[in-house]
C-alpha cells in the first residue's frame, strides 16, 4: 500500500490499497482528471486548476472503484500485498524509502472489507514506522473513503479475518 495521489508534491489520497488502485490505477488520463478533480473536467491540462475538497476527491475515487466493481459483476477477487509500505505515492518521482515492513497479503471479494482490514492491521502494528504511515493517512483524511464507500453499496466494512 502507497499513498494514492502526488499533485505537485502533495499526496491526496492518504493510502494506496485496492479503492485508489481500481480507480485511479485502472483509468485512462482523461478519466484520472475525472477522479482527481471530482467531476470538474476530464482534461489533465486542465487538472491543476480544478483540485476539488479532499473528500470531494476522496469521493470519486470510491465512485470510480464502484464502477469498476459492478462492471465485472461479482467476478473479480481483490488482493493487497502490504510490504515495504510508503508514504508515499508510485507517482512520485522521489519517494521516501519504506517506513514499514512487511504485514502480509490479503484478499477478499469486498474491496471495501479489504481495505479496512489493511488499515486496521497498520493501526494494531508494532512495526516502528506506523507513526509516519498513520500521520500521512490521517493528514488527508483517507480512511474517509472507507464509509463512503460502503454507504455508496461498494461494500462493507466489517469483515472477518481468516488466517492462511
Amino acid at each position: 500500500m502507497n499513498e494514492a495521489v502526488c499533485i505537485n508534491g502533495i499526496h491526496l489520497g492518504g493510502f494506496g490499497g485496492v479503492l485508489k488502485n481500481q480507480s485511479i490505477g485502472i483509468a485512462s488520463s482523461n478519466g484520472k482528471a475525472y477522479i482527481h478533480t471530482a467531476g470538474k473536467t476530464k482534461k489533465a491540462n486542465e487538472l491543476w486548476d480544478n483540485l476539488p475538497e479532499q473528500n470531494d476527491f476522496l469521493e470519486s475515487m470510491a465512485e470510480a472503484a464502484k464502477a469498476v466493481h459492478d462492471y465485472m459483476n461479482g467476478k473479480i477477487l481483490y488482493i493487497d500485498v502490504m510490504n515495504n509500505l510508503s508514504v508515499d505515492c508510485d507517482c512520485n518521482a522521489s519517494p521516501e524509502d519504506p517506513c514499514m515492513k512487511d504485514i502480509g497479503i490479503l484478499a477478499s471479494t469486498d474491496p471495501v472489507a479489504l481495505d479496512q482490514a489493511c488499515i486496521d492491521k497498520i493501526w494494531a502494528s508494532t512495526d516502528k514506522g506506523k507513526d509516519h504511515f498513520i500521520k500521512r493517512v490521517e493528514r488527508q483524511n483517507g480512511r474517509h473513503i472507507l464509509p463512503y464507500a460502503e454507504e455508496i453499496g461498494l461494500g462493507n466494512r466489517e469483515y472477518e479475518l481468516i488466517e492462511l
